[in-house]
C-alpha cells in the first residue's frame, strides 16, 4: 500500500512538471513570435526594410546591413519603442563609407585702389606663394590680402588654366571682381570708357582658354554728350535713328517704344549719357517722333533744346501746318521748334552749287565742286591734308561767286564728318548735306549727327547713310586681308602640306597645319583668297595640271570641314606652268611642288601684296601689344616667299603652303579710280587751276561743272 501511494505522488508531480514545461514552451513561442512580428511591422512602417528580426526568448536580434550609422541607430530606436530596449540585441552591419567627394574649389579676387583681396578654397597642389607673388606684382606696392584655404584633394581639370587666365586678366582690370572655378571665370569690372570696354571684351574673349567659359559684366561711366542729340528719320530708305541719346533707362525705353510705333524695325541703340537739357527730354522726343510719323515722313533733330523738323518734299501744306502747330503747343517750355517744308529747287543752267569729297578704302581723298574764294580753297585743302595726310589729298575744286555765306563752314564740317569714316563721300549743297560710307565705329552715325548739329546749327538739314563694317572695327582686332596673307606664311612656316603619293588625298601629317590655318582664317573672316596648286615638270603637262587642281580643291574641302568661311575662296591648278626654281635638279623640283595662298583683287586676279612689309608690321604690332600687356607674347611675323615640298606626281606627295608677295610700292590712286572705289562716278573733270599733289596726274582735264 505504501509503495503504491509513493508511485501515485511521483506520477502526479511528473505529469504536472511536463504540463508546466509544455505551457512554458508554447508561451515562449508566442512571446517570440509576437515580438518579432511587432518589431518587423514597426521597422517596415518607418521604411527600414533592409533590417531583419530574429528572436530567442525575450531577446530580439536586429540583423541586416544599414546604409549608414544614422540608419542603424534609427532601427535600434524603432525596435526599442516596441519592446524593452534591454531586450534588443544589435547584430547589424554598416556599409563601408564611399570616398569623400572633393569640395568645389573656387576663389574670388577683388581689386581696387587699396589693393587686392583673395578669398576661397584651392587645392593643396596650388602654389599659393607663387600666386601671391603674382598678385603683389599686379598690385604694385598696394596691400594683398591672402584669405585662401586649401584642401588636400586633386585639382580638377581646367583649374590651373582658369586661375592663370584670371590672374593675367587682373592686370587690365584695376577695379574688378573675378570669380574663378575649374570651368567658369566670371569678371565684373568698371572700365574707363565705352571704347575701353569694347577693347577689353575682345581681348579677354581671345585670351580665354578653350575649355573655360567666360562671363563678362563690364561697365563704363556714362559719357558727357554735347550737344545732347537725337535724330530720327522716316524716308524712302526706311525708319531709323542717325543719333539717339537718353538720360535714363526709362527715357531710353520710351524713346525706342515710340520709334517702334513709328515703324522702326530690328534692334536700335540709344546711348545713355550726361548733359540732358531738360528732365522732360523723353516727353519731348517721344512727342517729336510721334508727330513725324503723323506727318508722313521727314526728319526730326533734337540738339539740346533746339528742335528741327524737316518734312518730306511735297508734303501737304495744311497737314504740315497742323502737325507743326500741335507739336509747338505740347513741347515742354524749354524746347524751341524750327519747322521746314522744303520747296523744289529752282532750275539752273549750271545745276545746283555742290561740293563733293570722296575717301577711298586706300585712304586717297579727292575734293571737287565749288568753293567761294581762293582763301576758302586753300583752307579746305590744308584742312584735308591735316586730316587725311598730305600725300593722300587731290584737290580739284574751282572758285565761283554767289555761294551762301555759310558755304565754307559747311564744307569744313563735311570734311570733318568724312574723317570719321573708313571710306565714303560727303556732298554739300546750299540746303543739305549727304554723308555716306563705311565705318568700324558703331557710334559713327550718332557722332556725325552730333558734330553737324553743333557746327551747322539747329536749323540745318543733313542725311547720314553710314554702314558699320565689322572688319573695320579696330577694337575687334580683325586683321586686314593683306595681314591675313602674311600671317598664313607665318602660320605655315617651314612645314609642308603632305599628300599621299600620286593622289590628292591629304596625308595625316597635314592635320596640324590645316588646324592652325583654320584657326587663322576663321579670324580673317570672308576674304577673297585663291588656293593654288603647283607641280614640277615631270610627267605629262595635262596630268600635272589636273592633279594640282585636285590637290588645291582638297585643301579647300579640308578647310570647309573645319568650319572656315570659304564662300569667297577659289581654287586653281597651275600644274608646272609657274616654277619658282629650275626643274633640272631635285632640289628645284622639290621647291616647285607647293600649295600657295594668294589674296585676290577686285578684278578676281591675284593682288600684289608686299607680304614681307606686312609681316614686319604685324611683328611690330605684336611687340607693342606684348609690351603693353606684360603678360602676352607677340608672334614673330617674319616669313619667306616660298619653301620646299614634294611633287604632285612623285613618291613624296608633299606640297608647301606659300603666299606670293611683291616689293613694289602701291601707286598713288588716280582720281577716276579713287572715286570708283568710294562709289562715286568719275564724270567730273579737273580744272586747270586746281590745287593738286605734284605727283598726282588726272586722266582728263577741263572745266568743272
Amino acid at each position: 500500500m505504501r509503495l503504491s501511494s509513493l508511485f501515485t505522488v511521483v506520477g502526479t508531480f511528473a505529469v504536472a512538471g511536463s504540463a508546466s514545461l509544455l505551457a512554458a514552451y508554447f508561451s515562449a513561442q508566442m512571446v517570440e513570435a509576437g515580438s518579432q512580428a511587432e518589431v518587423l511591422n514597426r521597422l517596415d512602417a518607418e521604411g527600414l526594410t533592409w533590417a531583419e528580426v530574429d528572436t530567442n526568448g525575450l531577446q530580439v536580434f536586429l540583423i541586416g546591413t544599414a546604409p549608414d550609422e544614422a540608419a542603424r541607430f534609427h532601427a535600434l530606436s524603432a525596435a526599442g519603442r516596441v519592446v524593452d530596449a534591454s531586450r534588443v540585441i544589435d547584430q547589424m552591419l554598416v556599409e563601408e563609407a564611399a570616398d569623400i567627394a572633393a569640395p568645389r574649389f573656387s576663389i574670388e579676387i577683388l581689386r581696387n585702389d587699396s589693393g587686392i583681396s583673395v578669398i576661397g578654397l584651392v587645392p593643396a597642389s596650388t602654389d599659393r606663394e607663387d600666386l601671391m607673388d603674382r598678385f603683389r606684382s599686379i598690385a604694385d606696392g598696394a596691400e594683398v590680402s591672402d584669405l585662401l584655404e586649401s584642401a588636400d584633394f586633386p585639382a580638377p581639370d581646367g583649374w590651373d588654366d582658369a586661375l592663370r587666365f584670371a590672374t593675367s586678366s587682373l592686370r587690365d582690370l584695376p577695379r574688378s571682381k573675378i570669380s574663378v572655378d575649374s570651368t567658369l571665370v566670371e569678371i565684373k569690372a568698371m572700365t574707363e570708357s565705352a571704347e575701353a570696354r569694347t577693347r577689353l571684351e575682345t581681348t579677354l574673349a581671345r585670351r580665354k582658354p578653350d575649355d573655360i567659359r567666360l562671363a563678362l559684366d563690364l561697365s563704363a561711366p556714362r559719357p558727357v554728350i554735347s550737344p545732347f542729340t537725337l535724330r530720327f528719320l522716316i524716308d524712302e530708305n526706311g525708319t531709323r535713328f542717325d543719333a539717339c541719346s537718353a538720360d535714363t533707362e526709362e527715357a531710353r525705353g520710351r524713346i525706342l517704344s515710340a520709334a517702334a510705333a513709328a515703324g522702326l524695325e530690328g534692334k536700335a541703340s540709344c546711348t545713355l549719357g550726361l548733359g540732358v537739357p531738360s528732365r522732360r527730354w523723353a516727353d519731348a522726343t517721344e512727342l517729336g517722333i510721334t508727330k513725324l510719323k503723323e506727318l508722313g515722313g521727314g526728319s526730326i533733330t533734337f540738339a539740346n533744346a533746339d528742335v528741327t523738323l524737316v518734312a518730306l518734299e511735297g508734303t501737304n501744306q495744311a497737314l504740315f501746318d497742323r502737325v507743326v502747330g500741335e507739336l509747338e503747343s505740347v513741347l515742354p517750355d524749354v524746347f524751341a521748334l524750327h519747322a521746314v517744308l522744303p520747296k523744289p529747287p529752282e532750275a539752273s543752267e549750271e545745276g545746283p552749287a555742290e561740293f563733293t569729297a570722296t575717301l577711298s578704302p586706300e585712304g586717297q581723298v579727292q575734293l571737287r565742286g565749288r568753293l567761294n574764294s581762293e582763301v576758302a580753297r586753300q583752307t579746305v585743302d590744308s584742312f584735308a591734308r591735316a586730316a587725311f595726310g598730305s600725300d593722300s589729298v587731290y584737290t580739284a575744286a574751282r572758285v565761283v561767286e554767289g555761294l551762301p555765306n555759310t558755304w565754307s563752314v559747311r564744307t569744313l564740317a563735311g570734311l570733318e564728318a568724312l574723317s570719321m569714316l573708313a571710306n565714303g563721300a560727303v556732298t554739300v549743297t546750299a540746303d543739305d548735306m549727304i554723308i555716306t560710307g563705311n565705318t568700324g565705329n558703331t557710334e559713327a552715325s550718332a557722332q556725325i549727327a552730333t558734330l553737324l548739329a553743333s557746327k551747322l546749327g539747329d536749323q540745318s538739314t543733313f542725311d547720314i547713310d553710314v554702314t558699320y563694317v565689322e572688319r573695320l572695327d579696330a577694337s575687334l582686332g580683325i586683321p586686314s586681308p593683306e595681314q591675313c596673307e602674311a600671317m598664313i606664311l607665318t602660320t605655315v612656316g617651314s612645314r609642308k602640306l603632305s599628300f599621299e603619293p600620286g593622289s590628292a588625298t591629304l596625308d595625316v601629317s597635314a592635320r596640324d597645319i590645316l588646324d592652325d590655318l583654320a584657326d587663322l582664317l576663321k579670324t580673317c573672316g570672308d576674304i577673297p583668297l585663291e588656293i593654288g596648286g603647283h607641280t614640277d615638270s615631270q610627267g605629262r603637262e595635262t596630268m600635272n595640271q589636273q592633279l594640282s587642281q585636285k590637290r588645291a580643291q582638297a585643301v579647300l574641302d579640308a578647310l570647309r570641314q573645319r568650319l572656315v568661311p570659304v564662300a569667297s575662296y577659289k581654287v586653281r591648278g597651275y600644274g608646272e606652268a609657274q616654277p619658282i626654281e629650275t626643274n633640272e635638279t631635285e632640289a628645284g623640283r622639290e621647291a616647285n611642288r607647293r600649295i600657295e595662298f594668294n589674296l585676290l583683287g577686285e578684278d578676281g586676279e591675284i593682288a600684289e601684296v608686299d607680304t614681307v612689309a606686312v609681316a614686319a608690321e604685324i611683328a611690330a604690332m605684336a611687340a607693342a601689344a606684348e609690351a603693353e600687356s606684360e603678360s602676352d607674347t607677340g608672334d614673330d611675323a617674319e616669313a619667306a616667299e616660298t619653301a620646299n615640298g614634294d611633287d604632285a606626281d612623285s613618291s613624296g606627295g608633299e606640297e608647301e603652303a606659300t603666299t606670293d608677295g611683291a616689293e613694289a610700292e602701291t601707286p598713288l590712286q588716280d582720281p577716276k579710280a579713287t572715286e570708283a572705289a568710294a562709289g562715286i562716278g568719275a564724270d567730273k573733270a579737273v580744272p586747270e587751276g586746281a590745287v593738286r599733289d605734284a605727283d598726282f596726274e588726272p586722266e582728263t582735264t577741263g572745266d568743272d561743272g
